[in-house]
Order: structure tokens, then C-alpha cells, then sequence
């Protein structure tokens, strides 16, 4: 394909991409595939002379659209929000186009520069300790990860670099690999399953801590804890807190776990993936009270700031650490400008990266603040207004206060009774809900995802909800 051939095929590929996202809720929110639906659809192998793109945009709606689950409708209530806007498209397609490698600031120095400036909006947004930040001029910043899933890691290795060090220091006689494998860290029992698998895949314990009836981690619980295992001879290095946990958005005491992570030299990280983004609206900005005893702090834009997949914004109070950890230097990505500016391959896992820094820059300047913002309230109303509508039918409980733009509810008596609903719910396929479980309590959650959903589409999901309920439930 050259040039005149892909301007002519963006053009029908963008017409198609508004059609489908201003159509969406007209789709069937589930596919209704079994699994290997595609194998029959697809030729045995790959063509080997080019087919006309005509063919291919048209097979999209043939192979392809009949097995997505549309995560942008407005009757997505699954999970928690993936973003979705114009502007982050548009960067998107930037971002393709130049196709850089960003690992060292000479591979693409827009790449590495945009994205410090960014960083440094976003934590001024969100007013973070200048500590956090590039302009402060101390040893802080900001990085773009994939997921909060590789920032949990990532902040992982670095503590346990820092606490080996630390140790070996003390005791030079002691072995490296013998000092890691008494590491531990700590965790709500709420935390997301990521965190429990970083520390599988960082090689260190991770203790799932009780949370109580709050489902809230305290600074009590990690205090008692890392006495326990510092009396079996163990060292205690690694602290996660969630802002917004998956399943009920609950909010660990970070203002009680902070002076506990300080008193005993543990690296506080904490993990507001989905919160987050609140925290730009100033009504919301006390939940992140706390934050100056972390060392590292993560959360996705997007998830809710209308910034599309994949951008997930971690920041260190001294990057020097991670850079410690991580820091593999072959002649070959050697430059001059070394030491100057961040190499963000030095910051992360893998050695390439993306653009993704367009992204938010294009978001900012296209949105505004406001307009982010607003996203995020209008969330917060609907889920209130849901919460509303539950309450007028007293076949519905909610177990849980309802928190930011999530809402867990269950019909009242057996766990089946719920769980009936659900799949009914699934099999219905105009509505798409998860589950969640918190001790013997089975509920269903309703997120408010979409940058399109309206007061209309609550009220659609309700009254869909409250007619599935009559098979399972038909007394009030």
C-alpha cells in the first residue's frame, strides 16, 4: 500500500471507526460466539499475493465485530472504565506514524521530553509532593507504564534492589540471594490480584493482610504484621496501598500506613489505578491525603481520564532507584546527553517504548482539564443515581457503600438468588456486569464506563435488571 492508497484508506477507515463508536449502542454489548467461532471464517493460511483493501474493511464487520465485547458501550457495566476519546485516537495514530523507539532521550528526544512534561502536568493536577516532579529539580518524576501491573513490579524491584543493598551493607558477609529470599511485602487482601503476582514475579512473600468489615488496610494490621515477621527473622521491604480496590473501590488508611512504612524503612507504593483520576477534581483530592510517605505512586489514566489504552502513570520520589536496579548500559545505546535527561528504558521492564506521552498531551489540549474533570463527576452522578433507583426496590441490598462511579449490589437472602441473576443478565446480553466476593458475600457490580453513558442508559440497565429480577425474585 503507498501513500495515495492509504489516504484513501484511513479516510474510509476513520468514517468507519466514528460510525461504530457513535453507533455502538445499538450493538449487542456481549457477542453471542462459542470459542473457535473464527477458525471456520479465515482461509488455512496467509494470502500470498496482496487482497484490496475493499476486502479487508469489509471482513471486519464479518470476522471480526460479531466476537467484540464493545467495552465503549453505554451498557458496559463490567469492570472498571477503559478510556476512550477522539484526541487519544488521533494521538494514536501520530504515535503509528512515527513509530519511534523511545528507550534513550537521543532515540527521539519528543518522546522522552513530551513525556516529562506531562508527568509534570498530571502530578500538578493532582497536586503531588513536588518531590514527585521533574520541575522540582530534586531526584523525583514521572514514567508511562503499560499497566499498573507492570508499575506494582517495577516499584517492586526497586525496593527490593534498595533493601538488598541496605542489608549488605549491614552485613557484608551475608549472600545476596540469601538476603532477597528473606524479603517480604504487604498487602490488603483487597488488593488486585496484580499486586499478589508481582510479588511472585519479583521473587519476593507477599502477605495478604486482613482488612475487617471497613475492608481497609491500617497502619495497625502492617504494624502487627511486620513485628511478626521481624521476630521470625525476616525483612519486611515492600508496602502496597490501593486507592479504589477492584472489587468494592475501597480506600486503604494511607495517613496510618504511611508513619508504619516510615518508622520501619519500608518502600510505601501506592496503587490508585482506577481512583486516580478523581483526584483531579479538588472535592475528591483529600482521598490521596497520605500520598508524601509513598515512594512511588501509580494510577491509569486510561481508565478514566479519557486517555486511550495504554498509559498507566507511575511516579518516583527518587528515580535513582529504579534506575539503580535496572540499569544495564551496552556501548551500543551509549550517548552523549547521558545523565542530563531521563532513559526511560532504565524506568521499566521491557527496553522499547510507545508515544504514549501524545496522548495526554493531545487530551489536555483538546478536552481541557474541565472536560476531564466533568467525565469524571458525570460518572460519580450516574452511579449515585443507580444507587438511587436500588434503593426504591427492596428485593436489592447494597453490601457496600457505593464509591466513585461503582456500585455492588445483590438481591437480599441466598448468594444463589444473585448469582441466578447474573447469569441471567449474561444470557440477556444487553447489559454487561461482573461479579464480585468479599468473604461469603457474592454480589454484582455496576461501573459506570463509558464516555457516552446517560442518565437514559442507567435507567435502561435498571429497568433490564429489575425485569430479570422478577424470574429469580418476583416478591417484594
Amino acid at each position: 500500500m503507498e501513500a495515495e492508497a492509504f489516504r484513501t484508506a484511513a479516510r474510509e477507515m476513520i468514517d468507519y471507526v466514528i460510525d461504530y463508536l457513535e453507533g455502538i449502542r445499538d450493538r449487542r454489548v456481549l457477542p453471542t460466539v462459542e470459542p473457535g467461532y473464527m477458525r471456520g471464517m479465515l482461509p488455512e493460511e496467509a494470502p500470498r499475493e496482496p487482497e484490496p483493501w475493499s476486502a479487508v474493511l469489509s471482513d471486519i464487520e464479518r470476522v471480526i465485530m460479531p466476537g467484540v465485547t464493545h467495552w465503549h458501550s453505554p451498557h458496559f457495566h463490567a469492570f472498571y472504565p477503559t478510556a476512550n476519546s477522539y484526541p487519544g485516537i488521533l494521538a494514536d495514530i501520530l504515535s503509528g506514524a512515527i513509530a519511534c523507539i523511545g528507550f534513550t532521550w537521543q532515540s527521539s528526544p519528543a518522546c522522552t521530553e513530551l513525556e516529562m512534561n506531562m508527568m509534570d502536568w498530571l502530578g500538578k493536577l493532582l497536586a503531588l509532593p513536588k518531590e514527585f516532579l521533574f520541575c522540582s529539580g530534586g531526584k523525583g518524576g514521572g514514567v508511562i507504564q503499560g499497566t499498573a501491573s507492570e508499575a506494582t513490579l517495577v516499584a517492586l524491584l526497586a525496593a527490593k534492589a534498595r533493601t538488598v543493598k541496605a542489608v549488605k551493607a549491614q552485613h557484608p558477609e551475608w549472600n545476596e540471594a540469601s538476603i532477597a529470599g528473606m524479603l517480604v511485602a504487604y498487602t490488603s487482601e483487597q488488593a488486585h490480584c496484580s499486586v499478589e503476582r508481582a510479588g511472585m514475579l519479583g521473587g519476593m512473600k507477599m502477605h495478604l493482610l486482613e482488612t475487617g468489615e471497613s475492608l481497609t488496610l491500617t497502619g495497625a494490621k502492617l504494624e502487627e504484621a511486620v513485628k511478626e515477621d521481624l521476630a521470625r527473622g525476616l525483612i519486611p521491604c515492600y508496602v502496597v496501598a490501593t486507592l479504589g480496590t477492584t472489587t468494592t473501590c475501597a480506600f486503604d488508611d494511607i495517613l496510618s500506613i504511611g508513619p508504619v512504612c516510615e518508622k520501619f524503612g519500608l518502600w510505601l507504593h501506592i496503587d490508585a489505578a482506577y481512583a486516580g483520576a478523581a483526584f483531579i477534581c479538588p472535592e475528591f483530592r483529600h482521598l490521596l491525603n497520605g500520598v508524601e510517605y509513598a515512594e512511588s505512586f501509580n494510577f491509569n489514566p486510561h481508565k478514566w481520564m479519557l486517555v486511550n489504552f495504554d498509559c498507566s502513570a507511575l511516579w518516583f520520589k527518587d528515580a535513582s532507584l529504579v534506575v539503580d536496579a535496572f540499569n544495564v548500559d551496552p556501548v551500543y545505546l551509549k550517548h552523549d546527553q547521558q545523565g542530563v535527561v531521563p532513559d526511560y528504558r532504565h524506568w521499566q521492564i521491557p527496553l522499547g517504548r510507545r508515544f504514549r506521552s501524545l496522548k495526554l498531551w493531545f487530551v489536555f489540549r483538546l478536552l481541557g482539564v474541565e472536560g476531564i474533570q466533568e467525565n469524571v463527576r458525570k460518572h460519580v452522578r450516574l452511579a449515585r443515581r443507580f444507587h438511587r433507583l436500588l434503593l426504591e426496590d427492596p428485593r436489592f441490598s447494597v453490601p457496600f457503600p457505593p464509591a466513585m462511579g461503582l456500585v455492588c449490589f445483590r438481591l437480599e437472602g441466598s448468594n444463589e438468588r444473585s448469582k441466578m441473576l447474573l447469569n441471567l443478565i449474561r444470557e440477556s446480553g444487553k447489559i454487561f456486569l461482573v461479579p464480585g466476593g468479599v468473604k461469603e458475600t457474592f454480589f454484582l457490580r455496576f461501573s459506570i464506563c463509558a464516555r457516552t453513558t446517560t442518565e437514559e442508559d442507567v435507567d435502561f440497565a435498571w429497568r433490564e435488571i429489575q425485569s430479570l429480577a422478577d424470574q429469580v425474585a418476583p416478591d417484594v
